[in-house]
């Protein structure tokens, strides 16, 4: 999988990484050791939960992590360097990831304020690291959640991830295409997704095929002909229900058909109709076109038979929640053998000060039940503990599951939702707790940080 590790690595980043990379080098505070956790701020409003996704390309990226002579000699002309010694540089051109990782396994279950994944490290490493982790883990995570919405609105029928060709850019295609399948998707259309990670590949034909022949019936049956019971018939061109009736006189072989577009219920009524009265009940019915799990619930709903969803654009985007408010902070800082907990105070934007561990409590009919967030120290025996180590000293400590190992973890996380997260409207958040020490904490470093402020008593009046 070479191709997945990322070119250029240590430029992957934004330009006030590397500024802050050569204040802490110029301060002497290269070797201090940082803590810095990844997290989602609060779940958008139309989310319920969150399906973790992107560990395994950020464990790429750190195994990545190191700077050119070509790429050190470009940092070195921008103008923002221009005062910054050429001690900088040499330093930069040692660097790569030597620190310690720990994650949420990919397709766990997780919510608001729960990190990610916690990464201790030189400052300077884990600093730089930010933008990277922050955008492959939040992107992949916002489409495995979208991803596991339409798999449960399918209902048992299957879902198709058709979507690169709209997603924000090619890359960002192959890995919704890893994302969708870790979720619960059947297939992708995306080629590399399957090149690289064994993703079954499926498609179809394009309109233009069926329009390059001056008879649809033709354009059938040579398609059939080449790729026989693979066959899956793009119908809506011009009638779909016409576009049936030639392809079951021409007695081509064929798995299936696919609708594109019109009012789908009732075209897979009379798709199915005629289908099954010519003796092809077993050929499906697939239908693509602005799917997402708010129209396959109510396609569902209206009885239409459908076999499997084709979803692109909604999914890809997210469309209706396309961002995650992710942030990579500070928890913990140690210089020269003092180590000293950090948070942010500013409003609607306090952050949770020490390396943290989320302590999962299951129900008795094994559904997950509520969160404790504490400190990393804290044992709560009866729950499951999240975070889990995936690198020391900049090592994998063990090999990377497969994705298919990913998947019946996502499967098995999903199974455990209550019924109320499982609707597509939700308005019974899960319930995640502060633990008492980590709350102490916080006020311990409020109280440090945050000047009281006290009320000013207007002076009474002499005269009165």
């Amino acid at each position: 999988m070479s191709f997945l590790r990322p070119r250029h690595a240590g430029l992957q980043t934004d330009l006030y990484e590397l500024t802050m990379a050569a204040a802490y080098w110029a301060s002497g505070r290269s070797e201090d050791s940082a803590t810095f956790e990844l997290s989602i701020r609060s779940l958008p409003q139309q989310r319920s939960f969150l399906l973790a996704a992107g560990l395994e390309q950020a464990v790429e990226y750190l195994r990545s992590l190191t700077f050119t002579n070509e790429e050190i000699d470009f940092l070195r002309q921008h103008p923002s360097f221009e005062f910054v010694p050429r001690e900088f540089f040499d330093y930069l051109g040692d660097v790569k990831f030597t620190g310690s990782l720990s994650a949420v396994p990919e397709g766990t279950i997780v919510f608001g304020e729960e990190p990610l994944l916690r990464i201790t490290a030189p400052v300077i490493q884990a600093q730089i690291a930010e933008t990277y982790l922050l955008s492959t883990l939040t992107y992949q995570t916002i489409v495995a959640t979208k991803a596991a919405r339409v798999v449960q609105a399918a209902q048992g029928r299957g879902a198709v991830e058709f979507g690169t060709r709209r997603a924000h850019g090619p890359h960002a295609g192959l890995f919704a295409a890893r994302a969708s399948y870790i979720a619960g998707f059947a297939a992708t259309s995306n080629t590399l997704a399957g090149f690289d990670w064994g993703i079954p590949t499926v498609g179809t034909t394009a309109h233009s095929w069926t329009m390059s022949f001056a008879d649809e019936q033709e354009s059938f049956r040579r398609f059939a002909e080449l790729f026989g019971d693979k066959t899956v018939l793009l119908i809506d061109t011009y009638d779909s229900v016409e576009a049936v009736r030639k392809a079951m006189a021409a007695k081509i072989p064929f798995r299936g058909v696919r609708l594109d577009s019109g009012n789908l219920v009732e075209q897979c009524r009379e798709v199915r109709r005629l289908l099954d009265a010519g003796g092809r009940n077993d050929a499906i019915i697939l239908v693509s076109g602005d799917m997402n799990e708010y129209v396959i619930r109510d396609l569902i709903a209206q009885g239409a038979p459908i076999d499997m969803f084709g979803v692109g654009t909604d999914l890809v985007v997210s469309r209706d929640a396309p961002a995650l408010n992710g942030i990579y902070k500070m928890v913990e800082i140690e210089q020269h053998g003092e180590i000293r907990s950090t948070a942010k105070f500013s409003d609607s934007k306090t952050t949770l000060p020490g390396r943290k561990q989320i302590f999962r409590s299951t129900s008795p009919d094994g559904k997950i039940a509520y969160d404790v967030l504490g400190l990393e120290s804290e044992r709560y025996p009866e729950a499951e503990a999240l975070l889990q180590p995936v690198m020391e000293a900049g090592e994998l400590l063990s090999p990377m599951p497969t994705i298919e190992k990913i998947r019946s973890r996502a499967a098995a996380s999903l199974s455990r939702l209550p019924a109320s997260l499982t609707r597509l409207n939700c308005d019974e958040p899960y319930r995640v707790q502060k633990s008492a020490m980590l709350t102490a904490l916080l006020e311990t470093l409020r109280s440090r940080y945050v000047p009281e402020i006290v009320p000013t008593v207007p002076q009474q009046s002499r005269d009165r």
